[in-house]
């Protein structure tokens, strides 16, 4: 597409985590190691963008190495047979004076699409001293494990691990310049599992 500029994810600035409440007063919190997204906007006009994240599932970690080994197997999240999450932007809210619009999109987990809404905040547009452009995010929102079979096998009425779990992710972009062609793009998306997976 011509007159886009895409973005990439900073990885050493930028965070998936998540919370869920454990046995109805603590709370276990866990992150993903590692991600990437292809972000496209008209200009630098973020309500235009186009969002295609995807997350390696076996990165994931609780500091835990036992319920790492769980959360990783057949019982939970699959990583040999489901080896990728994603979430693929649809709509995004016009932004208010805060800086906080709502984001909708497509999340896959073990090969289960939902459609989920997000909380976004921005955090302005600045360069760094080398010179390159960033943008910064905040991003929150609830999903409901259940609603991707994501179940511990012992688990009985739901009152071990909680069914909601809460998302905060803080990601900085960085410009990468205007997308001249369609063809451009294609290629790029082409070869985005193939690095995400390396």
């Amino acid at each position: 597409m011509k007159n886009e500029t895409r973005w990439s994810i900073d990885q050493t600035h930028s965070e998936i985590t998540f919370k869920v409440g454990h046995l109805m007063t603590a709370h276990v919190t866990g992150s993903f190691k590692k991600f990437d997204a292809h972000i496209y906007t008209k200009q630098k006009d973020f309500i235009t963008a186009e969002i295609d994240l995807c997350i390696d599932a076996s990165s994931l970690t609780t500091w835990d190495i036992k319920r790492d080994e769980y959360l990783k197997s057949l019982n939970f999240f699959d990583i040999e047979n489901y080896k990728q999450i994603t979430f693929i932007s649809n709509t995004i809210g016009k932004t208010d004076k805060e800086g906080n619009h709502e984001l909708w999109g497509e999340l896959t987990i073990k090969g289960i699409t939902k459609n989920i809404k997000l909380n976004v905040q921005f955090g302005g547009i600045i360069n760094d001293p080398w010179g390159n452009e960033k943008a910064r995010y905040s991003v929150n929102g609830t999903i409901k494990r259940s609603d991707w079979g994501l179940e511990w096998s012992s688990e009985k009425g739901g009152f071990m691990i909680g069914d909601e779990i809460t998302i905060s992710c803080e990601v900085e972009l960085i410009n990468n310049g205007q997308k001249e062609s369609i063809m451009e793009l294609e290629k790029a998306s082409d070869t985005f599992d193939t690095e995400m997976m390396r």
